[in-house]
Parts: C-alpha cells; sequence; structure tokens
C-alpha cells in the first residue's frame, strides 16, 4: 500500500462538518445574543459628590505634608550636635575630676625609659636634635 493509496482512504475528512455559509453571519448571531452593555445605554446623571468626598484629597495631601514634617523633626532631634562642650556634661566633668578616672583613662601609661629603649631600638640619634633653630628651613 503506498501513500496515494491511504489519502484516498481517508479522504481527507476529519468527521467534522460545518453547514454551509455558517460563518458569514457568526458574528451579527453572537451580537444579537449578548446582554445590552452599559456604554450602549443612556447615560445616567452623575451622582452628587457629598463634602467629605469633595474635601478628602486635600486632607490626605496635609496629612502627608505633616507626617514628613513630623519625621524631620524626629531626624533632627536624634542627629547629634557639631560641636560639643564639656562643661554641659555633668557625667564626664565628674570622670574628669575624678583622680583615678583621669590617671587611668586620660594619662598616658607608657613610661618615659620605655619611649626612650624604644626610640634607640628604632635607630634615633639624640645628636640629630640640635638646639640652633636657624637650620631649620623658614617658611
Amino acid at each position: 500500500m503506498t501513500n496515494n493509496d491511504i489519502l484516498s482512504k481517508a479522504a481527507r475528512r476529519s468527521g467534522m462538518t460545518v453547514p454551509e455559509n455558517y460563518f458569514d453571519d457568526l458574528s451579527r448571531r453572537i451580537a444579537a445574543s449578548l446582554p445590552p452593555q452599559p456604554w450602549e445605554q443612556a447615560p445616567a446623571a452623575p451622582a452628587r459628590r457629598t463634602r467629605w468626598q469633595a474635601v478628602r484629597p486635600y486632607v490626605y495631601l496635609a496629612a502627608m505634608f505633616l507626617g514628613i514634617w513630623c519625621m524631620m523633626q524626629m531626624f533632627d532631634l536624634m542627629r547629634t550636635p557639631a560641636s560639643y562642650e564639656l562643661s554641659s556634661n555633668q557625667s564626664l566633668m565628674s570622670a574628669i575630676h575624678n583622680d583615678a578616672f583621669y590617671f587611668d583613662y586620660c594619662t598616658s601609661s607608657t613610661d618615659e625609659t620605655d619611649l626612650y629603649d624604644e626610640l634607640y631600638e628604632e635607630g634615633f640619634d639624640p645628636a640629630s636634635l640640635t638646639s640652633d633653630h636657624s637650620s631649620t628651613p623658614s617658611l
């Protein structure tokens, strides 16, 4: 059996048929069966807005700006001041006036002999320091 015999036996029919001129008036029949659409009807008179509906956008806008202003005030309160005076901070002043705190945290704990030993180990020459300021270049 060749390929041509199979096609002739099937006659290219799938079993589905459509009546003559079915698609010619299909769109008219579908449109007639649909219910009427709102845009096809006569426009109704618009409903009257209440006072709140008229004022509501402006109230929301004012509330938004008030919220932004409050947020900026909070950011300003959280900001650290640019200049800080020690005398205005009582706890810091009492700590500085406390001798034990001052000597433990504010003064150097390095002994002078330790400093000299470290300088000599690094190759520092004390003769490089002169009291003659005339050799120093002037600006």
